[in-house]
């Protein structure tokens, strides 16, 4: 087997990780309640590391050579965006607020679970029909918007609602999870940033199953709270103090309609890894990753951004003392939404570039500017 081809076999998706994504995608983990998710995803990656911990909020951290002095992490973040119920009114009807930056004109119709202090509750985001929105011809039909949104659950009356566990605060997901489309397209809510999540523990996976070496301390980190403002990274990185940060997330695929590509950049599903340009993005370790793709066949679509990446990049190149960072981002469609869409060979191939860096790098690299 060519060198290439035997790089490219390490990539790929066995039935096992196969199963843990899809049960670990279709796994509630808002906003402040990731820790479903989170034991999911500490059960699976505790097979490739030395040792694993959280910390008081919930990130979760595997360790592979936990001794060594020289820390590197690998990052992603574990929160899906999601709702709060904020107001029971009498007949039954649930008002709610956002938890992250849910999007709410995609809620009307849409299936849900309460996650109440009797368990889960099923519920739907109720709409009135098209025949009744507009009671004159000139009235501008009503859109949607938080305020005007409210979940119907079967309950008649606040107090059938409060019998069934529902509460405020109580917290709601949707319930749309993993499926397949034609030509390796994954759909399903909260690839932002799960799926990130998973590549990290598959590069974990990998490094276990070749018998690799690393010559220094490797943390797995999944981290909480990033959609109301990185605070998990915030938190996990002042306790690491890592000496090099490698952070995942997703990035807008900018080929579907009303997408300006003159403002969003060009990147495309099923084209490779999204490596960022920024402030907080270290150019040297950013340009190390780029010669390890080239040497490794990668393709990598380049994208730039103004002043934050907007991701936990941030927390982790400005805690303590500054940390060398970097972003690969994954392309993905309809970012915020149910449906959301990424491509098989992204992640293979991010998983791929991820591992290969980490071979690649030493404590010995320079990254000074100087």
């Amino acid at each position: 087997m060519s060198k290439e081809k035997k790089s490219k076999a390490k990539a790929m998706l066995p039935e096992a990780s196969m199963a843990f994504l899809k049960n670990y995608i279709n796994t509630p983990s808002p906003v402040g309640f990731e820790s479903s998710g989170q034991k999911l995803w500490l059960n699976y990656i505790k097979n490739y590391t030395d040792t694993t911990f959280t910390d008081t909020y919930g990130t979760a951290v595997g360790v592979i050579n936990p001794t060594e002095l020289f820390k590197v992490v690998i990052e992603a973040h574990a929160d899906e965006i999601s709702w709060y119920v904020n107001y029971i009114t009498d007949q039954g009807l649930i008002y709610l607020k956002r938890n992250g930056g849910v999007d709410h004109q995609i809620a009307p119709s849409m299936r849900v679970v309460i996650h109440g202090k009797k368990g889960p509750v099923k519920a739907v985001f109720g709409w009135p029909a098209i025949h009744t929105r507009i009671s004159n011809g000139d009235q501008k039909e009503n859109q949607p918007k938080v305020e005007n949104l409210f979940l119907d659950c079967g309950a008649r009356s606040k107090k059938e609602v409060e019998a069934l566990g529902i509460h405020i605060g109580a917290v709601v997901t949707y319930s749309d999870g993993f499926d397949e489309l034609a030509n390796d397209y994954w759909i399903g809510r909260a690839f932002d940033n799960r799926i990130g999540g998973f590549m990290i523990a598959e590069v974990a996976r990998l490094i276990k199953e070749n018998k690799v070496k690393l010559p220094f301390a490797l943390y797995i980190v999944n981290a909480v709270q990033e959609e109301i403002g990185l605070r998990g990274a915030e938190m996990i990185a002042r306790r690491i103090k890592p000496d090099v940060a490698i952070i995942t997330d997703v990035t807008h695929d900018t080929q579907t309609p009303m997408i300006n590509k003159n403002i969003e950049g060009d990147v495309a599903c099923g084209k490779g890894p999204s490596p960022t340009y920024g402030p907080a993005v270290h150019n040297k370790l950013l340009h190390f990753v780029e010669e390890v793709a080239g040497k490794n066949d990668i393709p990598l679509q380049m994208r730039a951004v103004s002043r934050s990446t907007g991701t936990d990049t941030d927390s982790f190149a400005y805690a303590n003392d500054g940390c060398p960072s970097v972003l690969i981002s994954m392309p993905l469609r309809y970012m915020h939404t149910t449906v959301e869409m990424i491509h098989k060979k992204d992640v293979e191939q991010t998983i791929q570039l991820i591992y290969e860096t980490l071979k690649a790098l030493t404590p010995k690299t320079n990254l000074s500017y100087f």
